[in-house]
Parts: C-alpha cells; sequence; structure tokens
C-alpha cells in the first residue's frame, strides 16, 4: 500500500473543502436563479399569472347556524347544513364543516364550525369567530369588474333593417319537413 505525503494529505482535503464549496455555492445559484426565472417570468413583477378561485368545503353563513335549535334530529340538522366535511367514527358526536377560499390578492379565508350531538339530538354548535351573512358572504365573492359606464346597447338604422330583413326571409322559406326514421323501431314498454 502506497502512503501518502502530508502534501497529498493537504492537496485532498483542500480539493474536498472546494467541492464543498462548489456544492454550496450552487444550491444557492438555484435559488437565486428561481428567483431571477420567476422576475423574468412575469416582467418584473408587472405580470402575474392567472390564479384560479379555489372554494373547498362547506359554506355555513350566520342564518343557517340561528336556524339550529337544541334537540333537533340529526337528520334536519344536515337539510338545513348540508353533509359535514368531517364526521369522524372516533367522535360520532361531533360534525364538523370546513370551508377554505383562496383567491389571488387576498388572504385565504378559513372558517370551521362544529356540530355536537347527544345521541340522535343537537346538543351545541361551535363556530371559530363570527360567521357572515348571506349576503356578506355573496359580496366577499364579487369579481372585481372594472368601473366605468356599461356599454350602449343601441342598433344603428341600417342594422335594425338588415335583421329585419333577414327575419323575412327565414319566415318566407317553406319549412322543410323533417325527415322519416329510417327505420321503424317497437315501441319500448308493451301495451
Amino acid at each position: 500500500m502506497k502512503r501518502l505525503r502530508p502534501t497529498h494529505l493537504s492537496l485532498a482535503r483542500t480539493a474536498r473543502w472546494a467541492a464543498w464549496a462548489c456544492l454550496a455555492a450552487g444550491v444557492a445559484g438555484c435559488a437565486s436563479w428561481s428567483q431571477t426565472a420567476q422576475r423574468l417570468a412575469t416582467l418584473g413583477g408587472a405580470l402575474t399569472p392567472y390564479r384560479m378561485d379555489i372554494q373547498q368545503g362547506n359554506v355555513v353563513v350566520r342564518e343557517q347556524v340561528e336556524a339550529l335549535q337544541p334537540g333537533m334530529p340529526r337528520a334536519q340538522v344536515q337539510a338545513i347544513l348540508g353533509t359535514p366535511l368531517v364526521a369522524s367514527i372516533f367522535h360520532a358526536d361531533r360534525w364538523d364543516y370546513v370551508f377554505t377560499f383562496q383567491r389571488q390578492g387576498q388572504p385565504p379565508q378559513r372558517r370551521v364550525v362544529s356540530v355536537f350531538f347527544d345521541g340522535e339530538r343537537l346538543a351545541r354548535v361551535q363556530a371559530d369567530g363570527e360567521l357572515p351573512s348571506e349576503r356578506e358572504f355573496v359580496a366577499e365573492l364579487q369579481v372585481r369588474r372594472p368601473s366605468g359606464p356599461p356599454p350602449a346597447l343601441e342598433a344603428s338604422e341600417a342594422q335594425l333593417r338588415a335583421a329585419e330583413g333577414r327575419a323575412a326571409a327565414a319566415s318566407a322559406s317553406p319549412a322543410a319537413e323533417p325527415p322519416a326514421p329510417a327505420d321503424a323501431y317497437p315501441p319500448l314498454e308493451a301495451r
């Protein structure tokens, strides 16, 4: 076996450190390249890619919770709130209604309403925070439209005359009889 001289050991150690430094620089370069590529793809942040709205779970509004009364059967609670998102076999007396909503440019929303039963009857309802009314919830969902006057819905005299001419021509042409079926099929049910 060949013994390495001290200079060879220091060279091997230096090469190992250089390899680690290159690896660290490469990893750091990947992160900065990702950020640079993102900035280039969005033209410096001037453009943003479209991200669709994501709505998951059950929407539970204030009016629905107010309609619940202690002592209601499970079927009636389900008729008011819908099928629960989480109904665990380990917690048979608890239903959880979870709602999340994510829209680009807005903070994500998350609401949880838990319904507790005593046997087959409603015992209590617990919500994490104040629930919106139905009107408030619908107002939150409204898509922002560009402001400005709506376009005028008017037709010129020439456009109206052209439309009348097309309608008259369509009514003047004889209506074609629908073609007879190629094959006669027996009735589906016996009479």
